[in-house]
């Protein structure tokens, strides 16, 4: 019975952190996009496929034409 007295101010202690846990997230953005990471992994954009003509007009910054495709 005496650890109770030791075990319910730990436990409000505890709850009390999460609750400032979860206030600071709000508060710093860190919930605003939960969705954008999964669809981004979807559009990776992989440097090893190209060919080396591809990834030198990629570092040049031109664009491939569009009727171009890229090598399986």
């Amino acid at each position: 019975m005496t650890i109770l007295y030791l075990l319910i101010p730990l436990s409000l202690i505890l709850l009390g952190l999460a609750v400032w846990a979860f206030f600071w997230a709000v508060k710093n953005d860190q919930f605003d996009d939960l969705e954008g990471p999964a669809h981004r992994i979807l559009f990776d954009d992989d440097e090893n496929d190209l060919t080396p003509e591809q990834r030198a007009e990629r570092k040049k910054g031109t664009k491939p034409p569009r009727d171009r495709e890229p090598p399986p």
